[in-house]
């Protein structure tokens, strides 16, 4: 592993190392294996098509080794930590990885009790934060090497806070220099738009926050084990999703033309229309803001005109009606709602609405994991019609490892 300035003198048959004061330097080397078949695209036309349809998988393999088989419990045992002893939780973040931890904020302070609070990387550093001794910051990154989230990691670790790393890569910077690190189990991920390894943070963090409720006793271990149960039924849900989502290819056709494109939700609903939002402009270039759905009437709703696409993240429970309101206030104004909720809600809230997806019917605490399906596909059918580079897009990589 190469360490900040050094430099790789490559020859016929040698390789050198000079670390920044000049000297040759001796660094650890380790073999990474990696299937040919992860590395290509197979049967699919891109390699975000492939990582949309290997969802199923990566969150199955990530839930996996957190499911005590024996007590048929979630269990994070993964790591030498306390968690009855955090008293607040940090999560650090950048992009897509960021809107995970903002999902995550819902399930540990509903499930756990614990206080959360979430920062960009880029931003957490330059605030300078009060943080609780006996807090814990967990910095999620799918490379492990994004600059922003690595800079807060030793900003933290200065200060002498338990740190965690949520990573998709082994043995990466992040994951190295953290007190304890779990991973996902996504595989490679080759696309820029982050799919897969998005579900599989969602995965990770959910599995934390049960494990933290069951050691904190604010969840009861019946409840845990009624929770592994859903869980584990999550890879066949998202299955089902994948089918249902070929639909959206005809919506895209229609949507090409806008001048940009609105996402809402609530509650967990709130961070995915971000990531939906996040998705779309990525890939399709075209302009696509998420905002929850409360605060429409504190500024967005101006922005609603004729024809205007609103994509609305409705799944069932005690918010439904209230987001259904928001939606009719869409509607009054010309706007048109892409519904996506589940096979429970009544038709007749459907009315005047332009298009409704319907999604299985799933466990509130997997419910963010297989409503994600939907905007990433919406994203790339959109970007596929426009003739976009859907796996390349313009200006942006897959790691961002400087500032």
């Amino acid at each position: 592993y190469l360490e900040d300035g050094d430099i790789v003198s490559i020859k016929n048959n040698s390789i050198e190392i000079i670390n920044q004061a000049g000297e040759i330097a001796n660094r650890e080397f380790v073999e990474i294996n990696v299937s040919e078949d992860e590395t290509n695209k197979g049967s699919y036309n891109h390699f975000m098509e492939k990582e949309i349809h290997e969802h199923p998988q990566a969150v199955g393999e990530t839930f996996r080794q957190f499911i005590d088989h024996d007590k048929r419990i979630i269990a994070v045992d993964n790591v030498d930590l306390n968690f009855s002893e955090i008293s607040k939780i940090y999560f650090v973040a950048c992009g897509t990885a960021y809107y995970s931890c903002l999902v995550a904020k819902y399930y540990f302070e509903q499930y756990a009790r614990i206080s959360v609070e979430c920062d960009m990387a880029s931003e957490f550093r330059y605030r300078d934060p009060v943080l609780d001794s006996k807090a814990l910051c967990i910095f999620v990154s799918q490379s492990g090497e994004t600059a922003d989230t690595k800079a807060a990691l030793n900003y933290c670790k200065k200060a002498k806070i338990k740190t965690l790393s949520i990573v998709n890569v082994r043995n990466s910077s992040i994951a190295r220099e953290s007190d304890y690190c779990l991973y996902t189990k996504a595989g490679v991920e080759v696309g820029v738009a982050s799919t897969k390894a998005f579900t599989a943070q969602l995965a990770v963090l959910l599995s934390m926050a049960i494990h933290c409720g069951t050691i904190n006793k604010k969840i009861s271990l019946n409840e845990n084990k009624q929770m592994c149960k859903e869980i584990m039924q999550a890879p066949k849900l998202i299955e089902d999703a994948i089918k249902r989502s070929y639909q959206l290819r005809e919506t895209a056709k229609s949507i090409i033309g806008a001048k940009g494109v609105m996402y809402l939700g609530r509650g967990t609903a709130f961070p995915l229309a971000l990531e939906g939002a996040l998705k779309f402009k990525e890939i399709s270039y075209i302009h696509a803001e998420g905002y929850p759905a409360g605060e429409m009437k504190h500024g967005p709703l101006a922005l609603i005109e004729k024809d205007l696409p609103v994509v609305c993240i409705v799944p069932p429970g005690p918010l439904f009606h209230k987001t259904i309101s928001n939606v009719q206030e869409v509607i009054a104004r010309g706007g048109r709602i892409l519904m996506i909720t589940d096979d429970s809600s009544l038709q007749s809230e459907s009315d005047n609405i332009w298009q409704v997806f319907r999604l299985p019917n799933v466990h509130k605490s997997i419910e963010s994991i297989v409503y994600s399906i939907q905007i990433h596909m919406l994203a790339y059918y959109t970007a596929v019609e426009l003739g976009n580079d859907v796996d390349q897009p313009r200006n942006l990589a897959k790691s961002v490892t400087v500032e």
